[in-house]
C-alpha cells in the first residue's frame, strides 16, 4: 500500500519541474474534495524515449522498443528511484470512486482534473455535429507527426455520463466509446539477419535484424517475424529489403519482401534444428506453429527466463534481481535453477564489479523475505503453463501445498472451481516431470513456503458451496478485500466466468465477464447485494439476474467528447 506519492508536475513549455498552479488557467476549484481517485495514462515524450534509449545501450542495458514499452518498463521497475530517474509525463482524464465531487460528463472531468492541478491533453475538443467529430479526427491524422508523444489514433466518447450509463457495455467495448485509429506506419528496410530467442518455456521465436530505419518518429533496428511458418509462407529471404510496419505505432513486424528489388544475394532462413543455447534438439508438437526446446531442466537460455519470471512481482518478487542480475547469476554458474537463488551468501557475490557489502545485503534480505511467500505465488512463479495469478489461487486453496498438488491428477485438478480442463493438463504434465518434482522438492528444502498458510478467520459458511467471480471496481472494497469476504464466509474465487459460477459480483466498469454471466444466466450482483448475499446489509436491494442501470435524464442536446 503506498501511502504517498510526491506528484511534480511540469509546465508545458517549459523544461522546469514544479507544481503547476491552477490560477495559470483562470480556474480555481470551489471546493477540495474528501478524496477522489484520478486516472490517466503515463507516457514518454519521443524526445525523451531516444534520450533514454542512448543511456541504456552506453551502460550495455537492453534498450527499448518503444515509447510505451519504456513507459511501461519504468513503472514497473521496483527500484523506486529508478522510476523517478525516467522522464515521465501524465494525462488526466477519468474519475474513480471519489468522495465530495459530484461529474457530470466527461468534458467536465479534465476541466475540473485541470483546477486542481494535474495536468490534462490541451487537444480535446467538445462537438455537437458529428461531421465535424470527423473532420477533426482527419485533421489530426494528418497532423500527428507535430506531437511530441506518439498516438495511433482518437478516442470518441459520447460526453454525458448519464448517456454513457443508459448506452451500457458490450463485453468489454462501451457503446458509448469507439477508437477513431490512424493508418498503420509502413516503411522498407533491409533484413540483415534472423535472430533467435529462447522463452522460459522453450518456445523458439525468430526477430529481424534490419537496417535502422526512422518509423514515427523512433528507429527501429528489430521487428517481429512472428514463426518459422510465417516466414515461409511470406518467402522472407536474409537480404531481402522488407516492408516493416507499426500496427498501433506500438510492435514493429515484416509484412513481407519487396521481390522486385532481390539480386539474387538473398539467403533463405530455416529453422535451426538445435538450441541455439544448449545445442538440444528442437522439436514441435502436432498442431502447435511453435518450435520449442524441450531441455527444461539445463538450458540456459530457458533458465535465465524462468529466472526472470520467478524473481519477479506477480511472484516471488525478489528485490535487487532483475533480467540483467538474471543473465549475470547464470552466466557465472552461480545458479542452477531457480531454487539456487536461496543457495546464495554475501561470500557469491564478493569481488564482483557494483556490488558493495550495501548491495549485497538488499539482495540478500530480498531473497530471505521471499521464502515466507503464499504459495499462490511461489506456484506463479514456478511458470507453469496457462497458469496465472487467479489459476493459482484456486490452486492453493484447494489443495492447500506443493506436495499436494504435485500429487494430484489431471482429474482431480479439473474439479476445482476456476480451473478447467487446459490448465489442468498443463499442471498435472509440469509434474509429471521428473525435473520439475525434484525442483519443488529442492525448494522445499531451501526453506521456501510450500504450504497454504491460514489467512483468514472462517466467519460463517453463508456461501458455503458458492463458487464468485470478481469484476470491476467495487465501491469501497478492492478486489482483495472482496475475494477475503467471500472466502471468509465459505465461498470460493474463480478467475473466469463458466456453467460452474454461482453469483458475479460487478463493479464500475465491468467488462468480458458482465456479458458471459448473462450469457449463462449467472446471478450478477453488486457490493450491496453481496452484503445483502452475507446478511449483513438488510436493506440492500436483492440481487438481480440482468440489473438494469438506472438512466440518467438526458440533455436537451448530444455532445461529443474527444480524447488524443
Amino acid at each position: 500500500t503506498i501511502s504517498s506519492i510526491p506528484l511534480v508536475l511540469q509546465k508545458p513549455g517549459t523544461e522546469n519541474r514544479e507544481p503547476i498552479s491552477s490560477a495559470d488557467d483562470g480556474i480555481v476549484p470551489e471546493t477540495i474534495p474528501a478524496s477522489v481517485e484520478v486516472r490517466g495514462e503515463v507516457y514518454m515524450r519521443i524526445a525523451d524515449f531516444e534520450a533514454l534509449n542512448e543511456r541504456l545501450a552506453e551502460a550495455g542495458d537492453r534498450v527499448a522498443a518503444n515509447p510505451r514499452n519504456a513507459a511501461a518498463g519504468s513503472l514497473r521497475q521496483k527500484d523506486p528511484a529508478i522510476t523517478a530517474s525516467r522522464a515521465l509525463r501524465f494525462f488526466a482524464y477519468a474519475p474513480g470512486p471519489s468522495e465530495g465531487v459530484a461529474l457530470s460528463s466527461q468534458w467536465q472531468t479534465p476541466e475540473y482534473f485541470r483546477a486542481l492541478g494535474f495536468p490534462v491533453n490541451r487537444d480535446r475538443r467538445r462537438f455537437t455535429d458529428f461531421e465535424d467529430v470527423i473532420a477533426y479526427a482527419r485533421e489530426w491524422m494528418a497532423r500527428r507527426d507535430q506531437l511530441e508523444y506518439e498516438a495511433d489514433g482518437i478516442v470518441i466518447k459520447v460526453d454525458r455520463f448519464g448517456q454513457q450509463r443508459e448506452l451500457g457495455v458490450v463485453g468489454r467495448d462501451p457503446r458509448w466509446a469507439i477508437a477513431f485509429k490512424f493508418p498503420a506506419r509502413e516503411t522498407t528496410s533491409r533484413l540483415l539477419d534472423i535472430s533467435i530467442t529462447v522463452g522460459r518455456t522453450g518456445v523458439i521465436t525468430p526477430g529481424a535484424v534490419i537496417e535502422p530505419v526512422n518509423l514515427g518518429g523512433v528507429m527501429v533496428r528489430n521487428a517481429s517475424l512472428h514463426n518459422a511458418d510465417y516466414i515461409a509462407e511470406r518467402d522472407i529471404r536474409i537480404g531481402d529489403y522488407v516492408t516493416v510496419k507499426r500496427a498501433g505505432d506500438v510492435i514493429p513486424y515484416i509484412i513481407g519482401p519487396v521481390a522486385d528489388r532481390r539480386d539474387g544475394s538473398e539467403q533463405p532462413w530455416h529453422m535451426p534444428e538445435r538450441c541455439p543455447a544448449c545445442d538440444t534438439p528442437l522439436e514441435r508438437a502436432e498442431g502447435e506453429v511453435a518450435w520449442r526446446c524441450p531441455n527444461f531442466g539445463i538450458c540456459p537460455a530457458q533458465l535465465v527466463r524462468r529466472v526472470e519470471h520467478f524473481v519477479s512481482r506477480g511472484a516471488l518478487d525478489i528485490v535487487g534481481i532483475g533480467e540483467k542480475q538474471a543473465q549475470m547469476l547464470v552466466e557465472r554458474g552461480m545458479i542452477k535453477d531457480v531454487a539456487d537463488l536461496y543457495t546464495l551468501n554475501a561470500e557469491s557475490f564478493a569481488g564482483m564489479d557494483g556490488y558493495g557489502p550495501k548491495k549485497i545485503a538488499n539482495v540478500l534480505t530480498g531473497i530471505a523475505d521471499s521464502r515466507s511467500r503464499p504459495l499462490a505465488r511461489l506456484i506463479v512463479g514456478l511458470g507453469i503453463r496457462f497458469v496465472g495469478e487467479v489459476a493459482a489461487q484456486a490452486l492453493a486453496g484447494a489443495f492447500g501445498s506443493l506436495d499436494a498438488l504435485m500429487a494430484a491428477s489431471a482429474e482431480q485438478i479439473d474439479d476445482v472451481d476456476g480451473i478447467g480442463p487446459v490448465v489442468a493438463g498443463s499442471v498435472a504434465q509440469f509434474f509429471s516431470l521428473e525435473a520439475n518434482r525434484a525442483l519443488a522438492h529442492k525448494l522445499k528444502e531451501v526453506g521456501v513456503q510450500t504450504d497454504q498458510p491460514i489467512v483468514a478467520t472462517r466467519h460463517s459458511d453463508a456461501l458455503a458451496g458458492s463458487s464468485f467471480v470478481i469484476t470491476g471496481t467495487l465501491p469501497s472494497l478492492t478486489r482483495e478485500q472482496a475475494e477475503e469476504l467471500i472466502k471468509s464466509h465459505g465461498g470460493k474465487i474463480a478467475g473466469s466466468v463458466s456453467t460452474k459460477t454461482s453469483y458475479l459480483v460487478a463493479g464500475e466498469s465491468a467488462g468480458s465477464k458482465l456479458a458471459k454471466a448473462r450469457e449463462l444466466n449467472v446471478i450478477i450482483l453488486d457490493e450491496a447485494g453481496l452484503q445483502a448475499l452475507l446478511g449483513s446489509a438488510a436493506d440492500a436491494p436483492a440481487a438481480e439476474e440482468h440489473p438494469a442501470e438506472t438512466p440518467a435524464e438526458p440533455p436537451a442536446n448530444g455532445q461529443l467528447s474527444m480524447d488524443l
